[in-house]
């Protein structure tokens, strides 16, 4: 569990709710269940009529992302590509049957198993490039849903303040009925700008970070793989990948 997202996101509701606290405010004026359903069912359902099934889906199973957060092993990563290069180099691609573990990445294996088949470094890096191109729009596209979620959510609370401003015009010969429909009104354009701006932006920025990193490791695999292919001595190929790594 990411600890930083956690503890973020309570500082930040926490501090709008203290806030309101502090200022001498009730928690239940700011709880609309009218309010909630127009604001979130109104962006998800704009977010679902602009976006293929497919990538929706995709949306909602990497949103696990956000709250355990996989982090990419970079060390092991250059580690394990220069072990690679060692075997190539005192046994042939052949002698790197041995070491493939069946249970890695599929992506790491088709690399793996076009070195052994004995392709030509630029055919590798073509056909894996083109994999990790795809794969990466494809996540980034999935992300956007949260992005495009962030864009809906305030303007879909101006149309509930809106509704509410109605409620309250078609009402005011019924005082009593006036304070429900201004309540909406206001507590819609807050649960439009507070989702945007503490839940669903910061989460698509959390996933473009996540989707870089993972995109990073495997064009640092796909670049080692490839170097072993042309024959590059295992000390240059540990130099060159040591790059990706931050410092």
């Amino acid at each position: 569990m990411d600890r930083l997202t956690i503890i973020g996101l309570v500082v930040a509701i926490g501090a709008i709710l203290g806030g309101q606290i502090i200022d001498g405010g009730s928690l239940s004026a700011i709880f609309n269940p009218a309010a909630l359903v127009i604001v979130v069912g109104g962006s998800i359902g704009a977010v679902m009529i602009q976006t293929h099934l497919r990538i929706f889906k995709k949306a909602i199973r990497i949103l696990g992302w956000v709250f355990k957060t996989p982090i990419q092993p970079m060390k092991e990563g250059v580690n394990q590509v220069t072990h690679w290069s060692h075997i190539a180099r005192k046994d042939g691609l052949l002698g790197l049957e041995r070491s493939i573990d069946q249970k890695s990445d599929p992506y790491i294996l088709k690399g793996l198993n076009m070195l052994i088949d004995g392709n030509e470094p630029e055919a590798i890096r073509s056909a894996m490039y083109v994999e990790l191109d795809v794969e990466t729009k494809e996540l980034l596209s999935a992300s956007k849903v949260y992005e495009s979620l962030g864009g809906y959510s305030p303007t879909i609370g101006i149309i509930g303040a809106v509704l509410g401003l109605i409620h309250v015009m078609s009402n005011l010969s019924n005082p009593e009925l006036l304070g429900t429909g201004i309540a909406t009104a206001f507590v819609a354009t807050i649960y439009g700008v507070g989702f945007a701006n503490l839940i669903y932006i910061p989460i698509y920025h959390k996933l473009r970070a996540v989707i870089s990193q993972r995109s990073q490791y495997k064009e640092m695999i796909l670049e080692g793989i490839a170097c072993i292919a042309e024959g590059e001595n295992p000390r240059v190929i540990l130099m060159k990948l040591d790059g990706y790594i931050e410092k």
